[in-house]
């Protein structure tokens, strides 16, 4: 049951938001006060039980009134990772040192940090705007969805699909890279898994919040994607050509 209070009362869960963000991006330069370890722990059952990880988000609701992490090492990790596939692709494919540089800071950049910034800010406001639930009563405490959770729902998802698109995609690319049929298949397969994974991933983030309703919303894109594969293979599209030579057009 939610708690009942005044409307006019300020509460913790309206003006914790506001502090938080300033200290959660002082801690990223602050090793000594990550959760190295339990980092870990949430990426790998991200991929193998990603339920698990959204009950631990119910626990540290429950003991830090917030549904955001207040912790920045997944970002931090995240990053690394992604910089390391990055740098490991670059000295298979690349033609340069300053093209590998300009190859790491984009995908960072655009890859991971500004897409989903902007993929963070597009579901916080759908599920604000449309999908919460309307308070039964004028006493109800109005919940929303905190901004830097939305982007802790991004991160959650986007760590799956870096597995299959950045780590495995690196090791079978000499295959999906080449012409023909059949590694226009594999490859348009690995894309479907992986792009369908984190939209279910997104699904189960906004799902385990219960002041929203109607989250299956967060599943549409899976059909759409389910529709388009096909599609895609018939028409001789090979998405992992697309990428690599986007990058490395030189070398694929």
């Amino acid at each position: 049951m939610l708690p009942t209070v005044s409307k006019t009362r300020s509460t913790p869960s309206t003006s914790r938001p506001n502090s938080m963000f300033p200290q959660y991006l002082r801690r990223i330069v602050k090793w000594q006060q990550m959760d190295i370890e339990y980092t870990f722990w949430q990426m790998l059952h991200l991929c193998t039980a990603p339920k698990v990880v959204y009950q631990h988000t119910k626990y540290h609701k429950q003991t830090k009134n917030q549904w955001a992490r207040d912790d920045p090492a997944f970002v931090v990790i995240c990053s690394l990772l992604l910089a390391v596939a990055t740098i490991a692709y670059c000295a298979a494919y690349d033609h340069s040192a300053a093209h590998a540089v300009f190859v790491v800071i984009s995908v960072l950049l655009f890859h991971f940090l500004l897409t989903g910034l902007f993929l963070a800010t597009c579901c916080w406001f759908l599920t604000n705007a449309y999908l919460r639930e309307e308070a039964p009563n004028s006493h109800v405490v109005e919940q929303r969805v905190e901004w830097l959770y939305a982007f802790d729902v991004h991160c959650n998802s986007f760590f799956p699909m870096f597995v299959m698109l950045y780590v495995i995609h690196y090791f079978v690319s000499p295959l999906l890279v080449a012409h023909g049929f059949i590694p226009e298949l594999l490859s348009n397969l690995l894309f479907m898994v992986a792009a369908s994974y984190y939209h279910y991933l997104n699904f189960l983030g906004y799902d385990v919040l219960p002041f929203l309703e109607r989250t299956t919303f967060f599943l549409y894109p899976i059909g759409v994607i389910i529709v388009l594969s096909p599609i895609l293979i018939l028409s001789g599209f090979n998405p992992s050509r697309y990428f690599m030579n986007m990058y490395f057009s030189q070398r694929v």
